[in-house]
């Protein structure tokens, strides 16, 4: 009787290429919020340890934490291999125009550093309805419908008028404590915009701590998502911060933002649904977590990036 040759064990599968998307981390993954805050690592650390974590590609975060020289910025980035994606403004432009000289103030000198960087994006987030670290009640969290109008029209102004001085794309960012958080106020801006001006940076915490599904976005406006920040949110801690409608600031201390892949939305989908638009994407992480100890980023970072490896990124 012959024998059967032994069977081997099922090998695992490869994770799917993610060739499409590029990933960076970001100075909000090291605590980082402000230009100046003791709390804060110093920037030199964050460029060290994003670089030793296996990145090449990183944000400016807030405008005054890294050196806003181009020619110092080129070079401290340069030596460590890493390369800038964009970077952020705040704006109020549900304001309207009156708001206009004072955002352009703000948002040209942030834009004229991202494009010395070589980045392509600037990262638009809107003004906090109640402040993140207070949480005192700044406006209504609703707009009226004039609002609404200001919000899409100087938005639009804004895409055209850095695209045309500077050559980026504006991605606009739905965030928590924000008028652009909720599927709904989400969707209403996308059909109130020209796709031409506006796109959206889709972060994927934000969006899923205004209960969004992230999945169900990509696949229904995947022409407007022209940017990723990835980051996931603690449920059992989400659950008690909405229903004590705790600031997004408090509930960051208290660790809503968690590291991946111990929160939702599941990134492994996220990240499918974005490879399938065939487009170029970053998908830079971003783990709010300010303050914190400057010990606890490192390791978070390092095992962040090989759980993206995991799943072909």
């Amino acid at each position: 009787m012959t024998s059967l040759p032994p069977q081997s064990s099922p090998q695992p599968s490869p994770p799917p290429s993610l060739s499409r998307i590029r990933i960076g981390s970001a100075p909000d993954s090291w605590g980082v919020w402000f230009p100046d805050d003791p709390q804060q690592v110093p920037w030199q650390r964050f460029l060290d340890e994003v670089a030793e974590s296996g990145y090449e590609w990183i944000e400016l975060g807030p405008y005054g934490y890294l050196p806003s020289e181009p020619a110092v910025l080129a070079d401290e980035t340069a030596r460590r291999n890493l390369r800038v994606s964009a970077g952020t403004v705040f704006t109020g432009l549900h304001h309207g125009p009156d708001v206009w000289d004072a955002t352009w103030a703000h948002v040209s000198d942030i834009a004229a550093l991202t494009h010395a960087m070589g980045a392509e994006h600037l990262v638009v987030i809107p003004s906090f309805w109640r402040d993140d670290k207070t949480g005192e009640v700044l406006e209504p969290d609703t707009l009226t419908a004039e609002q609404w109008r200001h919000l899409t029209t100087q938005t639009e102004r804004l895409g055209r008028e850095v695209r045309e001085r500077y050559g980026l794309k504006i991605v606009v960012h739905p965030h928590a404590d924000t008028h652009i958080d909720s599927e709904e106020n989400v969707t209403r801006f996308l059909d109130g915009t020209d796709s031409s001006l506006v796109s959206l940076c889709l972060d994927t915490g934000h969006y899923a701590y205004c209960g969004g599904d992230n999945v169900k976005l990509i696949e229904t406006y995947g022409e407007r998502i022209g940017y990723l920040h990835l980051k996931q949110v603690d449920p059992e801690i989400l659950a008690d911060v909405r229903a004590n409608e705790v600031p997004f600031g408090p509930a960051v201390a208290r660790g809503v933002m968690c590291e991946p892949p111990s929160g939702v939305p599941a990134l492994e989908p996220v990240l499918a649904a974005a490879q399938k638009l065939d487009v170029e994407l970053f998908a830079i992480v971003e783990q709010d977590m300010y303050p914190c100890p400057p010990d606890k980023p490192l390791p978070i970072a390092q095992r962040t990036r090989q759980f993206l490896r995991s799943c072909g990124a």
